[in-house]
């Protein structure tokens, strides 16, 4: 059998003795302090030239054990399969990487106990900070991590009670927006498809919907559906609430999670929309647009909401431990108005079979 040679991993101390240069000064350039430390261009890039010659990488354990920061962000979304989750995944993922951060990414599937196990991981691979969308029960973990002085942005949805720096869009103006636009738009029997939760962003939107229909004088119908049932029986359920609100000439899902199996209900049922019934859905969608008739959605700001996630997460990180202070930032939703929401004429007959 052939003996092989194992090649011999470079070292910042194998560089330093090639370049006849200190070890110190090679760590330096490593980290981006050549500036600071007043090392020369010419030295940083006789450095990283022989850096990249001999093929050398960082061992990353070492580092974080001898600067105290692994540059490993946590992010706990509710799914990753989400448009909305995976956008703003997506842009943090981006703007993080830029900064020199890593990220690790999981779905809690709004899980309590899942996600408990997932922030014990996290703590055990020692992040540097954390951007939760956080499910219901985990306010004692989330309040362990905050008074370890460790940074955490709770982003979609947050704890009243916690003092936490949350960066959230206005719910209640969004549910509002979409009932005084149907309303605006002849609709009287406006219903509210949601989730049974009381997480924060539900809570709100569906106050938004009770505020604006009582402000117009007009019947508040809401049917809630369980977060965890399978699509079909979201379908079934849907179906079974439309067949027996024959009255309703209009309907905004809470969620897109609703508004997809809302429209199947719909497409089941043979009515057509806005014919037989209207419908605008909480959070936008690419496929809104292609769908026939196009959908009237709320969107949320998914760029802004992840640029103002990131801005704060970094703002955490550059403060001393128990720094951090209580914020929440609320941004603005916005109305992108099609043909599901067309004013009601004279000739139109919403009905329900």
């Amino acid at each position: 059998m052939r003996n092989q040679t194992v090649k011999k991993k470079v070292s910042i101390h194998d560089i330093a003795r090639q370049l006849n240069v200190s070890s110190t000064t090679v760590s330096f350039v490593l980290n981006g302090k050549a500036e600071e430390k007043r090392i020369s261009d010419e030295m940083k890039k006789r450095i990283l030239d022989h850096v990249a010659e001999v093929g050398y990488q960082p061992n990353q354990v070492a580092k974080s054990l001898r600067t105290g920061k692994s540059k490993i962000i946590g992010m706990l979304v509710e799914d990753i399969s989400d448009p909305f989750f995976s956008g703003i995944s997506r842009q943090v993922e981006e703007s993080l990487y830029k900064l020199g951060y890593k990220i690790f990414f999981s779905s809690t599937e709004n899980n309590t106990e899942k996600t408990k196990e997932l922030l014990n991981v996290l703590r055990e691979r020692q992040v540097d900070g954390y951007i939760i969308a956080p499910p219901p029960g985990i306010e004692s973990e989330i309040a362990t991590l905050i008074d370890e002085g460790l940074p955490v942005v709770l982003f979609d949805r947050y704890f009243p009670n916690l003092n936490t720096i949350n960066v959230v869009v206005d719910n209640f103006g969004g549910a509002s927006l979409a009932i005084e636009h149907l309303h605006a738009n002849g609709y009287r029997k406006i219903c509210l498809v949601t989730l049974d939760s009381e997480q924060s962003q539900m809570k709100d939107r569906l106050a938004g919907y009770c505020a604006s229909v009582k402000k117009h004088g007009l019947p508040s119908i809401v049917e809630k559906i369980a977060f965890r049932q399978t699509q079909d029986d979201t379908v079934k359920q849907i179906k079974d609430f439309l067949l027996e609100h024959k009255e309703l000439d209009a309907v905004l899902f809470a969620t897109n999670y609703l508004t997809i199996p809302g429209l199947e209900a719909i497409i089941d049922l043979e009515l057509t929309i806005p014919g037989d019934i209207s419908v605008v859905g909480f959070d936008d969608n690419d496929h809104f647009s292609l769908f026939s008739p196009s959908i009237t959605a709320i969107a949320q700001p998914i760029e802004k909401l992840s640029e103002r996630t990131v801005k704060k997460l970094i703002s955490c990180l550059n403060r001393e431990k128990g720094a951090l202070k209580t914020e929440t930032e609320v941004l603005p939703t916005a109305l992108i108005i099609r043909s599901s929401s067309v004013p009601i004429t004279p000739t139109d007959q919403h009905k329900t079979p």
